[in-house]
């Protein structure tokens, strides 16, 4: 190495989010203080948000295999097959501090990071999928990054050409600071184009190709993402946020997919949270190769940037390949035809090491095992909090409230309400797959060329999951395996997106450890393993935590498209039943929440196997056509659920429950409304059809579909309280209530 001037300190590395315990270990593995080169890559992959130390020891706890499984964890997308020769990639990420400092940039390069993490494995990108946390909306933060994430979103997805299908959007008071903004996307490959991140081959070229390296993004997504945000220091942290351009990207994505079915690329991988410091050294690590890179070499748009600065660059559609030198020439001919630039910067060695040079003067030298394989895991010290984490809101609906003044309530409250303003802002039919548009049925549905589809669902109640983490977070699997459930659609694999505060703090240990051990429990009784995720930590501030959010991403398959069910009933005349393991509970319901309740300690017991069966039973019955209509009960409890119903289809209903239907209830009749719980379905059809179901699951008849309102009886003793209502006055509550978020 060459003399340097003056050498780092301690102090520097712990400006950088390195302890001073992390500083000594990175001297030991160098045999020496490290550079300023070599003490900004190990600072960054160091952090939590690329090594994962806080979380890594329980994330080996989760189910990764199955008969479905083509790639999981540990690329840039997990697959599955799907059949017919195909695999679905698929992956959710977050890009949450990014967002909560600049909303529509870190939205819109969240979504293209996400994208480009499906096409570096050989798969073309066919939708997308988003699911935010903001605060209420009654405040004007909350309200500014909604305007900005969705706007965000809205360019990057419409602009590139990828559908958003569908997602979700919820409003609480604990993401007021910390908003949320997690993207999924999906992809199409045959086996046989899927391409692996490793480097290979001493004496193969590295190529980077795409837009030209600048000073936007550096010490973006890795730094922001492994640290509490403050409230004083947003308008500084701005010029950490990437900059994204959608038209960069599509031809990025064209020009790597000809790359890959010329097969003129080893491997390839993309430049995302740590920029060229995470892509090589982590290509180098898989492949167990050394690898040289010379910044010089590196395409710049900023004249003056020094080498720690191009490798620590976050800036976004660029992507890096191994390409063997005799495939070189034509490499560059197909990103000249793409109008996409390009520039062999580098060389695999058999080294084991990680080389910086500039015009061939050595500036950094690390072994990358040290760099990526040997960064400290960390033991939580998970301790369940002896006081509540988080206060109740206000109370904006009476305890002694009717339950028609309360349904409508919910119908029109931000959390329940429909999510056709926000749909609107996104283009969800391009590219001509869509089976269902957003709302129109419990989950996302994509054609596939032979006549069979994919369904898609992303899901988390971070209320639940703050009340009861292990249960919280197996109710979120549930959600999402029973949204597939409805269109007839099985699961094949699972990815997740966890959400969390400061590890390091003794409940929040708690309600990740927990967390993930439902998480694991859930997917394994469902044969839906993880092939892929993201964790975020560090979600807090100084008004304290984010409700823990394990967003939860599943994708299945259903053999023909023709057979998907939808959400509102259809036909006048056809009976309705409530089928599956159902007990609800007002335990942190919803309209628990608008009655100002504070959060309980803990939620009532989950039977999976009940709960998995009802699954098994509905998809089979939406697959034969024995269901006119299919939809899970989640949020707001069977009442909600049945308005719905009634509001997607266009066509009343007539129910009547009793006080068995909650039992053990003080307040019984609010409980058998509005009680929130998992392994519930309302379905509607035939008579004959559902008695049918009866033979196999527990199946309660409610009544029948027709008129032109819903009327619900709930049979207390000798008492009956009614709710009726019309379909005008359901639809105008559940239309209305974000429409002025997004006039």
């Amino acid at each position: 190495m060459p003399e340097t001037a003056t050498l780092p300190t301690v102090d520097d590395a712990l400006a950088l989010g390195l302890t001073r315990d992390e500083y000594e270990l990175v001297c030991d593995k160098q045999g020496r203080p490290p550079n300023q080169v070599e003490l900004a890559m190990y600072s960054l992959l160091w952090s939590e948000h690329c090594a994962y130390k806080h979380s890594r020891k329980l994330l080996r706890t989760l189910p990764t295999d199955g008969p479905h499984v083509v790639m999981g964890p540990g690329e840039n997308a997990g697959a599955v097959d799907v059949g017919g020769g195909l695999v679905c990639a698929f992956k959710v990420e977050s890009h949450n501090h990014p967002s909560a400092v600049e909303p529509f940039q870190g939205a819109a390069t969240g979504v293209g990071g996400i994208l480009r993490d499906i096409f570096a494995i050989g798969a073309r990108p066919i939708a997308v999928l988003d699911s935010l946390r903001f605060g209420e909306p009654s405040g004007a933060r909350a309200r500014y990054l909604l305007d900005g994430a969705v706007s965000g979103i809205a360019h990057y997805g419409n602009s590139i050409g990828v559908p958003t299908v569908g997602g979700e959007v919820y409003f609480e008071a604990p993401y007021e600071q910390n908003c949320l903004v997690n993207a999924m996307a999906l992809g199409l490959a045959t086996r046989e184009r899927l391409v692996r991140s490793a480097a290979t081959g001493p004496g193969n070229l590295i190529v980077l190709f795409g837009a030209s390296t600048g000073r936007d993004g550096i010490g973006g997504a890795s730094v922001l993402a492994s640290a509490e945000l403050g409230g004083d220091g947003e308008q500084d942290r701005r010029p950490t946020v990437q900059v994204g351009d959608p038209f960069e990207e599509k031809k990025l994505l064209e020009c790597s997919l000809e790359l890959l079915d010329r097969r003129l690329l080893v491997s390839l991988q993309d430049l995302g949270a740590a920029g060229l410091t995470s892509s090589a050294s982590e290509m180098a690590s898989k492949g167990e190769v050394g690898i040289d890179l010379d910044v010089a070499r590196v395409p710049l748009r900023e004249p003056g940037m020094e080498p720690f600065e191009i490798m620590v660059s976050e800036s976004q559609e660029r992507m890096l390949c191994v390409v063997e030198p005799q495939n070189v020439e034509e490499v560059m001919g197909v990103c000249e035809k793409w109008e996409v630039g390009g520039a062999a910067i580098g060389t695999v060695t058999d080294s084991g090491r990680m080389r910086v040079l500039r015009d061939g003067e050595l500036v950094g030298d690390m072994p990358v095992r040290a760099l990526v394989d040997e960064c400290p895991l960390y033991d939580l010290r998970p301790e369940k909090p002896a006081e509540a984490l988080y206060r109740p809101g206000l109370a904006t609906v009476a305890p002694d409230a009717s339950a028609g003044e309360a349904l409508l309530a919910l119908l029109s409250c931000a959390n329940l309400a429909s999510r056709r303003p926000l749909f609107e802002r996104y283009d969800s039919i391009v590219q001509s797959r869509t089976v269902r548009r957003p709302q129109e049925a419990d989950a996302a549905v994509l054609a596939l060329p032979d006549g069979s589809a994919l369904a898609v669902s992303i899901d988390c109640n971070g209320r639940r999951v703050a009340a009861d983490p292990y249960r919280g977070t197996i109710a979120a699997v549930l959600e999402c395996a029973a949204n597939l459930a409805c269109v007839g659609a099985e699961p094949l694999g699972t990815t997740n997106n966890l959400n969390f505060g400061n590890p390091e703090k003794p409940h929040i240990a708690w309600q990740l450890s927990e967390s993930v051990r439902g998480l694991g429990e859930a997917c394994r009784a469902l044969d839906a393993p993880i092939v892929g995720g993201n964790v975020s930590l560090y979600n807090e501030g100084a008004t304290g935590p984010i409700y823990p959010t394990p967003v939860i991403g599943m994708v299945g398959r259903m053999p023909d498209a023709r057979d998907c069910a939808q959400l509102g009933f259809a036909r006048a005349g056809d009976e309705i039943a409530l089928v599956g393991p159902f007990t609800p509970s007002l335990a942190a319901s919803e309209l628990s929440k608008l009655r100002g309740e504070p959060l309980p300690d803990g939620l009532p017991e989950i039977d999976l196997a009940a709960a998995a069966a009802a699954h098994a039973v509905v998809r089979d019955a939406v697959r034969d056509g024995e269901l006119s209509s299919a939809h899970d009960i989640a949020e707001g409890g069977l009442a909600v659920a049945l308005a719905e119903c009634c509001v997607a289809g266009g066509l009343g209903a007539t129910v009547e429950l009793a006080q068995g239907d909650a039992p053990g209830e003080a307040d019984a009749v609010a409980t058998a409304l509005f009680g929130e719980g998992s392994g519930g379905f309302v379905v509607s059809g035939a008579p004959e059809a559902l008695s049918g179901l009866s033979a196999f699951v527990s199946l309660r008849r409610l009544g029948t579909v027709g008129g032109e309102r819903l009327a619900i009886e709930v049979v207390d003793g000798a008492r009956r309280t009614a709710l009726e209502l019309t379909l005008v006055d359901l639809s105008a509550a559940y239309s209305e209530g974000l429409a002025e978020f997004f006039a």
